[in-house]
């Protein structure tokens, strides 16, 4: 007799199959969360492992038990294993940043990959396909995979730094793809080798699967250094020999489409470089003459990051409404204030992307357009022509606009275009250098700006800072004495409460104990009352302390809440912020 149908308790009702059952039924994501992981992991083109442990809803740990389970893998721990070297040669580059697997050993003709989704069985076949080899997945921990993957590759790239004024041997073993779709193969052959043109995309591709934001290429006379900027700190990449920084400077300047034959002054270019059918990362490059070459600085555009939507920024909730509320104002002018590297391009590409909609006709006049914006019309300014951020912006208010993005406010003429396109019917959006939102209305005063014309125009000020963000494996709580926290300017009801300060530690997941970044801000509306000390020639203490008085919290308050909050560290607060 056949036994009678059980309903399991708690099992999807959604047609789910695989690992995401498997992890419903486990109890590690709700079932609600693994449908909208599903959905938004198709929507970015990532893996739902990857979207599953980005968004919080389960761990990397337990990801990878369930997925042992289910598909009866074994489960491999990266802590335990250094990868040999010969095995991981068998696999290129490319490969491993395109699928996201590590070689881990090889016995016989069978080949050990480690892995975090084994249902990725193309990516399997392909490299079978290449190897030549029988393969056996080995389930990893996702978070363990990438780190391991780039120190395998740091591994094979080592004896970089070994090659010797006689010979270019070793750099030709190095295996690199992509950045040069669009490069005119004669002139690189006359210029480059190959070697070079391998190592040249192998660090940027390096700089890019790292999240970098900059890559440094800097000639010294007795020394050649590759830094890369992640999360703010420089750290050192390689450093290939001295006799090769021409070369280098010459192939990154046939990329960027330079004048190699001009050594003798700075030069601005660009380098698209193509990852998969559907992503693209554009270089910003610069050049600048030193005393032993040209040191070349290249600026890492991912249009990813604008993409990423303002609740992943870092504002606090109140901030967050009250920059959405001046968005949706018909017009006004919105100012974003901040040093350079501080995400004011990220914050005003979110802006623009809430309102990129089919009824809103938006302008910007860049320099350079960061980030390509579908729906957007973006204008790269060129002085050397006569088309400065002035005539552009001259010419958007001759096209019927409703939003004016300008990239940087740098003169009176600017200014007072920017703000007659702010009192006539026109949402302006821009930046300025300043410290914080109180100097940022000075400033406009000295650049000859008429008192009036600020306090009828100027809407909203952004003021911003990007902190590192304490990793969440290995931060620990520290013990910090009340009256140090009272002089860092907690309060006396947080140092009486249940205040946990935590502290960096460094693990294999990240950068000294550090990853990601977060920004704080100061977002200060222009109000009447602000607007009265502008008109009386009030200065910008006067004008912090009535916002002050107006409930808006400035960066040293905005970074404490995040201490408060065990997102980052006082030591980090304390280095971006002033007390």
């Amino acid at each position: 007799m056949n036994e009678p149908l059980t309903l399991v308790a708690g099992a999807p009702r959604s047609g789910l199959g695989g690992l995401p059952q498997r992890l419903v039924l486990d109890g590690i994501v709700e079932e609600s969360a693994v449908l909208e992981a599903m959905s938004t992991a198709q929507e970015r083109k990532v893996s739902l492992v990857s979207q599953l442990i980005e968004s919080g809803a389960a761990s990397a740990r337990d990801i990878a038990v369930a997925a042992s389970n289910e598909f009866g893998v074994p489960l491999f721990d990266l802590d335990a294993v250094t990868p040999d070297l010969d095995t991981l040669k068998l696999v290129s580059d490319k490969l491993l940043a395109k699928h996201r697997m590590l070689p881990l050993f090889r016995r016989g003709k069978k080949l050990f990959l480690g892995v975090a989704d084994p249902t990725h069985l193309h990516a399997v076949d392909e490299i079978k396909f290449q190897t030549g080899l029988g393969v056996d997945v080995i389930v990893v921990e996702d978070d363990k995979l990438q780190k391991a993957i780039d120190q395998a590759i740091e591994q094979v790239d080592s004896r970089i730094g070994a090659l010797t004024s006689d010979t270019d041997v070793g750099l030709e073993s190095l295996e690199v793809s992509g950045g040069d779709e669009e490069i005119d193969d004669k002139d690189s052959q006359d210029i480059e080798d190959a070697p070079i043109v391998r190592f040249v995309n192998k660090v940027m591709l390096d700089a890019v699967r790292r999240g970098a934001s900059d890559i440094h290429f800097e000639p010294f006379e007795k020394m050649y250094r590759v830094r890369l900027r992640m999360d703010g700190v420089l750290k050192e990449l390689a450093q290939p020999p001295v006799q090769l920084g021409g070369k280098l400077a010459a192939r990154l300047k046939v990329m960027a489409r330079l004048d190699i034959a001009e050594r003798r002054v700075p030069q601005d270019g660009r380098i698209k470089m193509k990852l998969s059918k559907t992503r693209a990362i554009d270089f910003r490059v610069s050049t600048c003459p030193t005393l032993f070459g040209e040191k070349i600085v290249m600026r890492i555009l991912d249009p990813s990051q604008a993409m990423l939507g303002i609740d992943s920024l870092g504002y606090e909730p109140f901030q967050r409404d009250l920059y959405e509320e001046y968005l949706e104002k018909p017009q006004g002018m919105i100012l974003v204030t901040g040093p350079t590297g501080s995400g004011k391009t990220v914050s005003l590409y979110t802006g623009l992307n809430i309102l990129n909609r089919e009824n809103t006709n938006i302008s910007t006049a860049e320099d350079p357009a960061e980030i390509n914006l579908p729906g957007v019309n973006q204008v790269n300014v060129n002085p050397k022509v006569g088309l400065t951020f002035a005539a552009a912006m001259r010419a958007f208010l001759r096209q019927d606009p409703d939003v004016i993005m300008v990239g940087e406010i740098r003169d009176l003429e600017t200014a007072e275009i920017a703000i007659k396109a702010a009192q006539t019917g026109h949402l302006v959006l821009s930046t300025l250098h300043t410290n914080d939102a109180p100097q940022t209305l000075t400033r406009m005063v000295d650049m000859g700006v008429k008192p009036y014309a600020i306090a009828t125009s100027v809407s909203l000020i952004i003021a911003q800072r990007l902190a590192r963000k304490l990793c969440s494996q290995c931060k620990q709580p520290i013990d910090v004495p009340a009256e140090a926290l009272l002089k860092e300017g907690f309060s006396e009801q947080d140092v009486r409460g249940n205040l946990k300060l935590y502290g960096p530690v460094g693990c294999s997941n990240c950068t000294d104990g550090y990853k990601g970044r977060t920004g704080l801000y100061q977002v200060m509306p222009v109000t009447p009352a602000i607007a009265r000390i502008i008109l009386a020639g009030g200065n910008a203490m006067e004008i912090g302390e009535q916002a002050a008085r107006e409930g808006v919290w400035d960066l040293r308050r905005a970074g404490l809440e995040k201490v408060r909050a065990g997102i980052t560290s006082l030591e980090e607060v304390n280095s971006v912020t002033i007390d």
